[in-house]
């Protein structure tokens, strides 16, 4: 066994309508994509890019930030608890 098979950190997946997708390892890299994602969202109204971006990329950088997350909790917990009936 090298150190190139043992990998300690697990790879980090983000689930979207049941599909999931793998992550990349890099801190770095996931920030790009998140911030990239975001700002191309903003430019929705443009071909090729679309709204559809913003929550993906806010997505993507809530496995990173602390605030994004908390945010996209509350969002889960309030949809949830919107879509149960009383």
């Amino acid at each position: 066994m090298t150190a190139a098979d043992e990998n300690p950190i697990p790879a980090r997946k983000i689930s979207v309508f049941g599909r999931e997708f793998t992550m990349p390892q890099s801190r770095g890299l996931r920030i790009t994509i998140g911030v990239l994602l975001t700002l191309g969202g903003i430019l929705g109204f443009l071909p090729i890019l679309g709204f559809w971006m913003v929550p993906l990329g806010l997505l993507v950088l809530s496995y990173e930030f602390a605030m994004v997350r908390r945010h996209r909790r509350r969002l889960v917990v309030w949809w949830e608890r919107r879509r149960r009936p009383n």
